[in-house]
C-alpha cells in the first residue's frame, strides 16, 4: 500500500522527491501518513478534496483485495 501511494503522490506534485509516506499500525488498522511540500498540497488535495478523495478510494480498494483496513491522511 506504502509503494502504491508514494508512485500516486509523485505523479501528481512538482517536486517528487519531498513525497514521504509513512506507515503507521493502530487498533483500527494501518494508518497511512502522505507528506508533500506545501507548494504541492493543493495538488494532492485537489478542488474541494476531489483528488484527495480519488486517492483515499483507490487505496482502499487495493487493501480491500488483501482484507486489510487502510486510511490515508494527508499532512
Amino acid at each position: 500500500m506504502k509503494g502504491l501511494l508514494e508512485v500516486i503522490a509523485k505523479s501528481l506534485v512538482d517536486n517528487p522527491d519531498e513525497v514521504v509516506v509513512t506507515e503507521k499500525e493502530t487498533e483500527k488498522g494501518l494508518v497511512l501518513e502522505l507528506k508533500v511540500a506545501p507548494s504541492d498540497m493543493g495538488k494532492v488535495i485537489g478542488k474541494q478534496g476531489r483528488i484527495a478523495k480519488a486517492i483515499r478510494s483507490v487505496v482502499k480498494a487495493a487493501a480491500s483485495r488483501e482484507n486489510k483496513q487502510v486510511s490515508v491522511e494527508i499532512e
